[in-house]
């Protein structure tokens, strides 16, 4: 197994790479074991797959929770791997596992930056492969926040439901996007997370920021 192979087949079932590390004993909980973790995300690119599913359709709960189980237990069948899901029990811990394999921060709002895509990303499953796997030198780029002078995403909220310590006011914000002053939130998405300079390209489109905060909101 090669990790090209994994990179190749994960983009064609319409999930995104999102890096891989060699965990250490302390990465994987009591009874699990891994020569190499692959993170597989879902960017806006990966909206349209998703969108063709039989789970998007079908008016059931959690569609996208359950077309990611699908596929990446699909993948893993395929590829010879153990699949693992940040939604479903044994729950792991995938934020330190995002951060061993590429560089994701907490952000200003809370919610993990990176680099390029910005707060526009997602993780949707983990591969865990037996063997150690071949993998690219670490991508050390810094915290964007940290170049971020302004931090325009602390003020756009309408309620000011972030206050800069990671702190979120679910209550505040879960208040306004269920009011007819929340449209623009609901129809565009969260209002903090787009005045976010970094990312801007890979900014969700109205139909998946639209489905996005109505799950968030529920109903």
């Amino acid at each position: 197994m090669t990790l090209s192979t994994v990179k190749a087949a994960a983009e064609k079932a319409g999930l995104s790479y999102r890096g891989a590390f060699h965990p250490d004993a302390d990465d994987m909980p009591a009874g699990h074991a891994a020569g190499t973790l692959v993170m597989l995300g879902f960017l806006r690119a990966d909206w349209p797959a998703f969108t063709v599913s039989p789970e998007y359709r079908d008016g059931r709960p959690h569609p996208l929770d359950r077309w990611s189980h699908r596929v990446v237990s699909a993948l893993a069948r395929d590829l010879g791997a153990r699949p693992y899901f940040p939604f479903t029990a044994p729950l792991m811990p995938f934020i330190r596992w995002a951060q061993k394999a590429e560089p994701v921060y907490p952000s200003a709002m809370g919610m993990m930056i990176h680099p390029t895509f910005g707060l526009w990303h997602a993780w949707r499953g983990a591969l865990a492969f037996g063997e150690r796997l071949d993998l690219p030198a670490p991508d050390d780029r810094p915290r964007p926040c940290d170049a971020c002078a302004d931090k325009p995403c602390l003020s756009a909220c309408p309620v000011n439901a972030f206050d800069g310590t990671g702190a979120f006011n679910v209550a505040a914000c879960s208040a306004h996007i269920r009011s007819p002053a929340g449209v623009d939130c609901m129809e565009k998405g969260c209002a903090a997370r787009r005045a976010c300079p970094v990312g801007q390209d890979y900014q969700y489109t109205p139909e998946q920021a639209a489905f996005h905060m109505k799950s968030f909101r529920g109903g």
